[in-house]
């Protein structure tokens, strides 16, 4: 596994560094390393989770080789989609280090740039964006494969994930500027729906599901990576919304209390809304869009504790890691699957 995660990091770097076929003098190479260099350092931070796990649905169901392409081209467009979501999310860090719009805006300043440097570094955010989702696709045209049929299924499912989570930051976005529902049952209903099509298929089910494809698994294969993949899915996000809260932010790459400064409607903030006090639900309320002070995170992880909705959501997440741990029993083994499993379990805040 880690040989693998080596290959992919490495081949990530590769593409980010190779010469782009349509740069032609020593003009336009420098300002394509300029572009290029915000995405590069922030790639070096990835775990390569995606990666893995559309490895470990490639081993099992016994892949050739290593799919070293094929998990590139998921790294790449993760770095895509990271790219837009700091920008929509206004967030300034991402895996410890500056958020790649917030590079280009420090370079605008390094380079006594006209204009003003924020505006500069959301243009060039978004267009880095745009570039890695065209390199991953381009990555992906080299995805290991066992058939040219299990290629166009596996193609089919990529591209059908990148749409997917596009539509997915559309809905969270639209939640946070959308009142607040008081409902607990529906406004979790609600947060679910986000957190299914954001990131519980792309993080989790769908790099499952493509390495599936690409080893040449069948529908019913593929079923049985997808009852496994969705629920893990949902587990980690889960997991990802606590860590937002109660997480260090040297582990995170994140500040504590960022998901609230974002105004995130998640299934905790469901859950803490539905079970505090009239008080606390009004400090939480007017804690959510804004920056926070260290003393207003503690006062929020308290109300969490206090209110019962912490153990209420750690319930959830046990139930739906229990799901996908029953659900892996009807798979092939797979050692890169149940260590990429286990890793997912222990993060823990």
């Amino acid at each position: 596994m880690h040989d693998f995660r080596s290959a992919v990091s490495a081949r990530i770097s590769e593409v980010l560094t190779t010469r782009a076929p349509f740069i032609d003098d020593a003009i336009a190479e420098a300002a394509w390393k300029e572009f290029v260099r915000p995405a590069l350092l922030l790639s070096e931070a990835g775990k390569r989770t995606r990666a893995l796990l559309l490895a470990a649905g490639y081993e099992a169901y016994e892949g050739p080789g290593l799919p070293v392409h094929a998990g590139t081209a998921l790294e790449l467009y993760q770095l895509s989609a990271l790219a837009h979501d700091d920008i929509i999310d206004e967030s300034d860090t991402r895996r410890g280090l500056p958020a790649i719009h917030r590079s280009y805006a420090t370079s605008h300043r390094s380079m006594s740039m006209m204009g003003d440097s924020t505006d500069f570094g959301r243009k060039a955010g978004i267009l880095s964006g745009d570039y890695l989702l065209s390199l991953g696709a381009l990555e992906f045209e080299k995805a290991e494969h066992k058939d040219a049929h299990a290629l166009t299924r596996a193609r089919t499912i990529y591209h059908g994930m990148t749409a997917e989570t596009a539509f997915g930051q559309y809905l969270d976005f639209r939640a946070e500027l959308t009142a607040m529902n008081n409902d607990q049952a529906s406004a979790i209903q609600d947060a679910l729906l986000v957190l299914r099509h954001k990131s519980a298929r792309y993080s989790v089910e769908l790099p499952l599901l493509i390495g599936g494809a690409l080893a040449g698994a069948d529908d019913d294969d593929l079923g049985r990576l997808s009852r496994v993949g969705l629920p893990l899915g949902f587990a980690f996000q889960l997991r990802d919304d606590e860590l937002g809260i109660f997480g260090n932010p040297e582990d995170t790459g994140k500040p504590a209390g960022g998901d609230i400064t974002e105004g995130k409607r998640t299934v905790l903030l469901a859950l803490t809304r539905g079970m505090a006090t009239a008080s606390d639900v009004a400090l939480i309320d007017d804690s959510l869009g804004r920056e926070l002070t260290d003393a207003d995170v503690k006062d929020i992880q308290r109300i969490v504790k206090d209110s019962g909705a912490f153990d209420a959501h750690e319930s959830m997440i046990d139930e739906y890691e229990s799901a996908a741990l029953e659900a892996a029993e009807d798979l092939p083994d797979a050692p890169i699957l149940r260590s990429v499993m286990s890793s997912l379990k222990d993060r823990r805040h």
